[in-house]
Order: C-alpha cells, then sequence, then structure tokens
C-alpha cells in the first residue's frame, strides 16, 4: 500500500491581509475533516502590520465568496465603500478641467467582438474613450452605486471592487479564520528558521511558543521578507530605473462635512514630481502623495500634499503624515524549496493601481489549484509558479509605466525621465509601436487571467492622448461597432435612473 505523503501541515508568517487572506483561503478549500490541510499563522505582536493599502480588484468578491465572508459584514466591519475603476488627473498635461480620464472596471461593451478603437476614432473621437464604450464614467461621475439595495451579495450591475480600511480588513479576516475556519493562530516573535540537512525548512523557533513545524511555509513577513529573502538569500530585481517611485506620505482625514459625496472609484492626481492617492471610505478619505526621492525632498512631498488637502476640502486641523519608505522591485524567485512568498515579503512597485493584493489573491488561489501537493511534486510547481508570476510581475510593471511614459508633463525631470524610451521595460517599447497601427488585443498578453487584460491598456493608452493610425472600416463593420456604443449610452441611461447615490447604499448596508 503506497504512503500518503501529501503536504498536511501549513504555516503562514505574518499577519495583515495578505498573510491571512492566505490563511482563509487554504482553510476554505483544503482544510476540514475532508480535505485535512492544517493551516497556522504565526505573527509577532512587535510587528504590526503596514496597513495602508485600501484599494482592492472585482477578483475580490470571489476571494471572499470562496472563503465564506459574507459581504453584508465585510462592509459594515470594514469601512467598505464601493471601487468601480480609477480616475485620473493632471496625468497628461498636468491641468484643466478635461487632464482627466478613466480605467473603469467595466469591459467596453462588445469588446473584442467589434472594431471599437478605429470606429471610435472615425466616429467620436472627440470623446473619451471610455466614455463612449462604457457606462461606468457617468455613474462614477454622478456618485452612484454600482448595485443597487436588492441586488444580491457580491452580485453587480455595474463591475466593482472594494475600497476598505485595511486594518480592520485584517482583524475581520483573522477572526473569520480562527472561528469559522479552524486557522491555528500563534502570537509569538520568531527567534529563528530552522533548517533540515537538505535545506528545507523545518520549523520556526518562537518565543514562548516553541517550535512551529510545518510541511510548506508561507512567507507574508512583509517588506522584511523573514524567510525569502534573509533566510533563503533570494535578491530583489529592482526596477527602480523604470518605475521610479520608492516613497509615500500617507495621512487618514475624515470628512469637512457628514454627508460629503463618497466617490466610488481610487482617484490619483499628478504632481510635478509624483502623484496623490484619494480613497472615500464611508467615514473618512485615505490620501497619500507618491514620489521618487532622488526627484523630490520628503519637504517637497509634504508641500504637495498639503497643497492638494487644502484644494480638495479638508477639515484644518489634520495628523501628521505618515512616511513609508520602499523599494519598487520584486523578487528574483518566489518559491525556493519548501517556502514561497507571497504579498510584501515577494516585492512591491507602488500604489498605482492597487496590483499589489490581487497579486496576493492570485498567489493564494494559484497554491490552493496546486493542492494537494507532495514534497516530491513541490519541485516542479516551484518552476511553474517561479515563471509564472515572473511574467505576472513584470506585466504589472509595463502596464504602471504606460501611465508615465505617455505623459506630456514637462514641468519636472522626473516626467521627462519617464518619457524617455530608456527607462521603458523592453516589451513596452516593442509594443507600443505597434499600438500605433492598431489596439492592443489579447494575443499581445500570454494568460487568460492577465491582472491587467488588452481592455485595461486601450483605457490608459486612449485616455492618455495615444493615438493609433485610422483604420478604413467596411459599413458593416462600422455599424457593428455604433450598435456597441448605443448599447452602452443605453446602459448608461438605465444605470443613471436606476441605481442609487453610493452614499446612499452604504448607509443602508450599514444600518444594524
Amino acid at each position: 500500500m503506497a504512503v500518503d505523503d501529501r503536504l498536511r501541515d501549513v504555516a503562514v508568517l505574518g499577519g495583515g491581509s495578505a498573510g491571512w487572506l492566505v490563511a482563509a483561503l487554504l482553510a476554505a478549500v483544503h482544510g476540514g475533516p475532508r480535505g485535512g490541510l492544517r493551516v497556522t499563522l504565526v505573527e509577532s505582536s512587535e510587528a504590526p502590520p503596514i496597513g495602508v493599502g485600501e484599494g482592492s480588484w472585482p477578483s475580490m468578491r470571489d476571494t471572499l465568496r470562496r472563503i465564506g465572508l459574507a459581504e453584508a459584514d465585510f462592509v459594515r466591519r470594514c469601512q467598505v465603500s464601493f471601487k468601480q475603476g480609477s480616475r485620473f488627473d493632471r496625468w497628461r498635461q498636468g491641468g484643466g478641467p478635461d487632464d482627466r480620464y478613466y480605467h473603469p472596471f467595466m469591459l467596453p461593451v462588445g469588446f473584442g467582438d467589434a472594431d471599437l478603437v478605429p470606429a471610435w476614432l472615425a466616429t467620436q473621437g472627440q470623446r473619451a474613450f471610455a466614455d463612449v464604450v462604457s457606462p461606468s464614467v457617468q455613474v462614477c461621475e454622478a456618485g452612484l452605486a454600482p448595485k443597487q439595495v436588492q441586488t444580491p451579495e457580491f452580485g453587480a450591475v455595474a463591475n466593482y471592487a472594494y475600497h476598505f480600511d485595511a486594518g480592520l480588513f485584517g482583524q475581520v479576516l483573522r477572526e473569520h479564520a480562527i472561528a469559522r475556519l479552524g486557522v491555528r493562530h500563534v502570537v509569538a516573535h520568531v527567534d529563528a528558521v530552522l533548517a533540515r540537512d537538505d535545506g528545507d525548512l523545518a520549523a520556526l523557533q518562537t518565543r514562548g511558543q516553541g517550535r512551529i513545524e510545518a510541511d510548506l511555509f508561507i512567507d507574508c513577513s512583509g517588506l522584511a521578507s523573514r524567510l525569502i529573502g534573509q533566510h533563503f538569500g533570494v535578491p530583489l530585481r529592482s526596477e527602480r530605473d523604470v518605475l521610479f517611485n520608492d516613497a509615500a506620505l500617507a495621512v487618514q482625514l475624515p470628512y469637512d462635512r457628514p454627508d460629503a459625496p463618497l466617490a466610488s472609484c481610487t482617484i490619483a492626481t499628478a504632481w510635478a514630481k509624483g502623484w496623490i492617492w484619494d480613497i472615500a471610505l464611508p467615514s473618512r478619505r485615505g490620501v497619500g502623495c507618491v514620489y521618487s526621492r532622488a526627484h523630490a525632498g520628503d519637504d517637497e512631498a509634504q508641500a504637495a500634499l498639503l497643497a492638494y488637502l487644502d484644494d480638495t476640502g479638508t477639515p484644518a486641523e489634520r495628523p501628521a503624515p505618515r512616511p513609508i519608505r520602499f523599494e519598487p522591485g520584486y523578487r528574483e524567485r518566489f518559491w525556493v524549496r519548501n517556502c514561497v512568498a507571497i504579498g510584501l515579503a515577494s516585492g512591491f512597485i507602488e500604489p498605482l493601481e492597487a496590483s499589489a493584493l490581487a497579486l496576493v489573491e492570485l498567489s493564494a488561489a494559484r497554491l490552493c489549484d496546486e493542492l494537494p501537493m507532495t514534497r516530491a511534486t513541490m519541485d516542479g510547481v516551484a518552476r511553474r509558479f517561479n515563471d509564472d508570476f515572473g511574467y505576472r510581475w513584470a506585466r504589472v510593471i509595463d502596464f504602471l509605466k504606460l501611465h508615465y511614459a505617455l505623459s506630456e508633463r514637462d514641468d519636472s525631470g522626473y516626467w521627462r525621465a519617464h518619457r524617455d524610451p530608456a527607462t521603458w521595460p523592453e516589451r513596452l517599447r516593442e509594443l507600443l509601436p505597434a499600438w500605433r497601427l492598431r489596439p492592443p488585443a489579447r494575443h499581445d498578453f500570454g494568460r487568460i487571467d492577465e491582472v491587467f487584460p488588452a481592455a485595461s491598456y486601450q483605457y490608459i493608452l486612449y485616455g492618455m492622448g495615444f493615438r493609433p493610425e485610422a483604420q478604413p472600416l467596411s459599413a458593416r463593420r462600422l455599424q457593428a461597432a455604433q450598435a456597441c456604443f448605443d448599447e452602452a449610452a443605453r446602459q448608461a441611461r438605465r444605470f443613471l435612473s436606476g441605481l442609487p447615490g453610493h452614499r446612499s447604499l452604504i448607509d443602508h448596508l450599514q444600518a444594524p
């Protein structure tokens, strides 16, 4: 009779959103009497999570559903608002009421089935691309929610994700994972990482709780990267020469009045040497100034942040901004022997487009899909995982760089350096000339579940003023595209008349 040597014990090092998401998903999918996977999460009370990231992608809805966390509980307990995409102000030219565009979560109506881009250029090129092909822009501009009161949990009228309080989210995930999913929680400082003779990790030696042994270790220890970085010595592949930002100043502020409008998109406003995020939660705003210390001093960044707060209406008394430092880059390998890094331990680029949490979800889902697993099969899994996520991180960098590379701003060396093709990733240098001749398409990308699909590239390209050459269209193809534009307009009218105000829906969902 063959011995069943499948992995039975998994140890997750580090709490916060990443650690508890991974632990909860593993326990929900593979734990319990049938799965038999035992999940232990170890976190130190001496290393609190960063707790700044407050944006997600629509994939979070499926993740919460898979772990069994009710959307209503999530909304009530985590200061949740709905996010329908991102709005970019002053990225193209540096100012003016028309220097604004959207990256909505809804795919263009008819995407992949009709020649939307050449038809848009031929008939409505004076209007913003996103506004022509998607109803989301008008929904966001009107301050409406993406769903109705009667819409089922996780169901959508307009596609959406969430904004939330990251600290509260970690707490709710922890309670749910422990009480409902059976995750063992150990609060203890790790004094040593113990290895076997063959190089595999054997245990975490903790202060006061002894040895925590496991078959597989998940490094969610944040920027410290205690296992993959410190123990295994996997270097960080720096992307500082491509994406320059390495610092941020973050602050949380109440509204200037309790009935202030509740934005349902992340607002990203460019300034001379970086950009500022503005995330609306029901009771407060989370605002942060992102910048490159090679181009701007801390005092300059703080002045830019304070000027933005003055312009957007905040109380006169404000807390001091919290400084954040990071090295833009990702690990050369994410899985070594019986250890896999997820979250900040695997890397971080910058907050633009909220890719960090999406990569956590993708990594956790991939890990779940690979189980059950034996130690004998693990090395092959690790090779595929490393190849896959090396590709994913590179594509995230391409996409983020696109926002900067197309800017016409000329008010600092920061923007001029971003426009220099020498700072562009090789793949982006190859594709942009091709996209002058035709739109980004699915065959430009190698995964079905791309973090940023071709539609996202179209929204950014055409929002930033990039224009491909005009293509001849037959009357039939032009008519097909026009039918999609008409349908997007019909959806917009229907949404505007039928969707509630964003704050109104949140107030209703938060009621006891």
